[in-house]
């Protein structure tokens, strides 16, 4: 016996069990969901945005107010905060005090002429004394001075008009003549060059709710992996996903954290570590955090783009490892580690071109507020050292006995 088709008018006046229902959106295809709001049946993401701004509108907004109300964090994550504050304000203390020591800390203008006039020169050329001022430079940035500083993709006004296709493909874009001698496009990475599948194919269980957050963690070393590299992660492929893996929990240690503090707090307290510290700390950290910011602001085709770069640098990093010439244990231990990054970074990307534009400008909202949250207690942190110098400081040390 065939099915009955209902119209969504019909279903409203008929108790039919057995009917299938039309979607009352595109009248179209079959209905398989139900809105939590208005009961309206609709058969698919597209038409779920599209049957009632009101009802998506006040979803994600209800979302905010409950992500928003479950950010105060427990005395754990408060702890750990303060503990990264603290050891950037002593490491702050010790670079103000080693000024002087590597004010010297530079090569020869000798050999500087020859690195800039393109001769090769090699480590062994120099002197010992230039070796040491070379390990000095490094150790202090000075070197990174002399080159030009990038400008991310993502604060290019071309990142405003990224579009993909309803599958999440890159779309053909002819470009006038005019735009052809410099075009800011060709910085923006390509979005996928296949269809992207439906989170149904990849997974039987339903998305976590944790993914938001999640997404935080991923964006956020991929943001800091281009500024270290100066946006060309391809000139080392492996030590940009060995960069990626040590500021991500997500991806690098497994790591599942359950609000965006949590996430934020892992990746400064990473890039506040010794490996990462000539960066600039703290504040260069909280920079990273602005970018994050800017990414989602573009919306689902930039972050989908950003994502579709991720997993190319991480598949080039995973073909670098294979030729790697490690120790046979420490090699299968990074390869699998990469392997499974590559995948939950694919099935982040597809869950990414599911969800609605409005998510994005509410996790953005959400990440701000945390940023403030953080800044706030570096500034608490700062008078509070202040305060302890200054009771120190009106002290008697020594006091004379009588």
């Amino acid at each position: 016996m065939a099915d009955t088709i209902v119209t969504y008018d019909q279903f409203s006046s008929s108790s039919l069990n057995p009917a299938r229902i039309i979607c009352h959106v595109c009248q179209k295809q079959f209905s398989q969901y139900t809105c939590p709001r208005c009961n309206s049946r609709y058969c698919s993401l597209q038409c779920y945005k599209s049957h009632s701004l009101r009802c998506t509108e006040s979803f994600m907004q209800e979302n905010v107010v409950q992500e928003l109300q479950q950010m105060q964090p427990d005395e754990q994550t408060k702890h750990k905060m303060l503990d990264i504050l603290k050891r950037f304000h002593s490491e702050e203390e010790m670079d103000s005090m080693d000024e002087d020591s590597s004010a010297d800390s530079t090569l020869s203008e000798e050999t500087l002429e020859k690195v800039l006039s393109g001769q090769e020169i090699s480590f062994d050329d120099l002197s010992l004394e230039e070796k040491k001022q070379f390990h000095r430079a490094i150790a202090y940035g000075e070197l990174s001075k002399m080159i030009k500083p990038w400008d991310p993709w993502w604060s290019k006004p071309s990142a405003r008009k990224i579009r993909l296709s309803r599958e999440g493909t890159q779309l053909v874009q002819p470009l006038s003549e005019q735009e052809l001698p410099e075009d800011e496009s060709s910085d923006i990475p390509r979005g996928p060059e296949i269809r992207l599948p439906p989170l149904s194919r990849l997974s039987l269980k339903e998305p976590s709710p944790l993914l938001t957050v999640h997404l935080v963690d991923i964006l956020y070393s991929y943001c800091f992996t281009l500024r270290l590299y100066n946006g060309d992660w391809k000139s080392d492929a492996l030590g940009s996903v060995m960069v990626v893996l040590s500021v991500s929990s997500v991806l690098g240690q497994g790591g599942q954290p359950e609000t965006t503090l949590e996430s934020l707090s892992h990746c400064l307290e990473q890039i506040c570590s010794p490996a990462y510290r000539h960066m600039g700390g703290l504040q260069f950290g909280l920079s990273v955090v602005d970018d994050v910011i800017s990414l989602l602001a573009l919306g689902s085709s930039a972050l989908v783009c950003a994502l579709c770069d991720m997993h190319r640098l991480i598949q080039e990093g995973g073909k670098e490892a294979k030729s790697e010439n490690r120790r046979k244990m420490r090699r299968n231990e990074i390869r699998s580690t990469i392997k499974l990054a590559e995948r939950k970074i694919y099935f982040i990307m597809c869950w990414v071109h599911e969800q609605p534009e409005e998510a994005w400008s509410s996790l953005a909202a959400i990440v701000i507020a945390e940023k403030a949250s953080i800044m706030e207690s570096q500034r608490s942190n700062k008078a509070e050292n202040l305060n302890n110098k200054t009771a120190t400081k009106g002290k008697c040390i020594i006091e004379e006995i009588q």
